[in-house]
């Protein structure tokens, strides 16, 4: 992933340095499995443990000879021990090492994600409880619909992103998982047990069964659970920029001192991060089809999906962090208009209140069709520009045979419409 996209801890996480050594740990817990099983002397284990180092450059240069990453590693790290290097990579296979030390890097990258995730639901719930009873218009269509408040969106938010959040959590388990099974998987020159030790050593789940690789199947189900997750990051970006339009201008994302929207018009404040947001979720949609296509091998194991992993798996774990981030700070930062909320909601006049009206005709005794048809042209009259719904009602004979001017008014109260808030919220935040 480029510069501009990536955190500095995650780019960290998969450098080459932090990639060699986290073969070498690797290594090490194999050695400390045999080591259990009483095969590498105890003293042997202590002094690979102590003594071996990564030298990525050293790595390099013997690359260009071997042109092989593990053989390269190897030979490298055996070259800072002394007998002991025997036990170096004893019973393995190289996907052993590259695939129990990917597992290991996305532990550590899944930590990072976890951490973000939760801030994230933080913000998101605070946001829900502090505007928990701000009226705002809920829009189907893109027009005017009934009235909910601010909060409410941002509960649904974080219904969703909690659902994605434990998808995430048990997807995860699948690809944090030790492998050291030999060159088919069959144990034949590596004792099962080895595995056992090296996953406890590790911290990492055991691989029941694989082949010369884990079954691609686990990354993908990992990778889904990122996307799917990202995509509740677009949704709420794509409100964000919906708000921010002048005709609506309900919210605004924070503008810094100094910031400039436009190199040609200076009124101009753009939504711009929750526009690169939408543009990152995009990048991870594509990431995911070729991590899809990683299952279907030849035989036991080919390395068409080692390129995949190396550039789209990465990138997309890098660059879904990036956005958890850039989307917490969007909030954080989030300007809110409640007053312009509240003149939105009377924009067409009344006419949002037409539902509560045909209802009220229901009750005093009319069916269903006939108080649909009768307050439909009122309605449809105030939303292109006539009388106000209220005006018309109140001014309506017909309508004065069944409800009298307080039944009418009572009608078009906003509090009516946040009436069952309290029940949702504690519906989602309790769970």
């Amino acid at each position: 992933m480029i510069p501009r996209y990536t955190d500095k801890e995650m780019e960290s996480l998969f450098s080459d340095e932090s990639r060699f050594e986290t073969y070498l740990e690797v290594e090490k817990a194999a050695t400390y499995g045999f080591m259990k099983l009483g095969v590498v002397p105890e003293r042997d284990f202590e002094l690979i443990k102590k003594n071996a180092k990564v030298d990525v450059k050293r790595i390099q240069e013997l690359e260009e000879i071997t042109k092989h990453d593990v053989v390269a590693f190897t030979r490298q790290v055996s070259e800072t021990l002394g007998e002991e290097k025997r036990w170096v990579h004893y019973g393995l296979t190289s996907t052993d090492v590259v695939d129990t030390s990917l597992s290991l890097l996305y532990q550590k990258a899944n930590k990072i994600i976890e951490k973000d995730l939760n801030k994230l639901l933080s913000t998101i719930k605070e946001l829900a409880i502090d505007y928990k009873k701000t009226p705002c218009i809920g829009r189907s269509h893109g027009m005017h619909g009934d009235i909910i408040s601010f909060g409410f969106k941002f509960l649904n938010y974080y219904d969703e992103i909690l659902r994605g959040l434990r998808q995430f959590q048990s997807a995860k388990e699948f690809v944090e998982c030790c492998m050291l099974s030999g060159a088919m998987g069959n144990y034949c020159n590596i004792d099962p047990q080895v595995q056992e030790y090296a996953a406890v050593y590790l911290h990492l789940n055991s691989a029941k069964v694989s082949t010369q690789v884990l079954s691609r199947d686990r990354h993908e189900q990992y990778a889904s659970s990122l996307v799917i997750l990202a995509s509740s990051f677009e949704k709420i970006a794509l409100e964000i920029r919906n708000l921010s339009r002048n005709e609506i201008q309900e919210v605004e994302e924070g503008f810094s001192k100094g910031q400039k929207g436009s190199s040609a018009m200076p009124q101009k404040r753009n939504p711009i991060s929750s526009e690169n947001i939408t543009g990152c979720v995009r990048m991870m949609r594509g990431y995911l089809l070729p991590i899809l296509e990683d299952n279907a091998l030849f035989h036991e194991r080919d390395i068409s999906h080692s390129s995949v992993e190396r550039v789209s798996l990465i990138d997309l774990i890098t660059l879904f962090d990036y956005t958890a981030k850039r989307l917490n700070k969007v909030l954080e930062n989030l300007v809110i208009f409640p007053e312009r909320m509240l003149k939105n909601i009377y924009v067409t006049k009344g006419a949002i209140f037409s539902q509560r009206v045909m209802s009220a005709l229901i009750e005093k005794g009319l069916s269903r069709e006939q108080a649909y048809d009768f307050v439909q042209p009122l309605a449809m009259n105030a939303v292109q520009g006539g009388n106000d719904l209220l005006w018309a009602l109140l001014e309506n004979e017909d309508i004065k045979k069944y409800m009298n001017r307080e039944e009418i008014q009572a009608c078009f109260s906003i509090d009516y419409y946040l009436k069952n808030m309290d029940v949702l919220f504690e519906r989602v935040l309790n769970q």
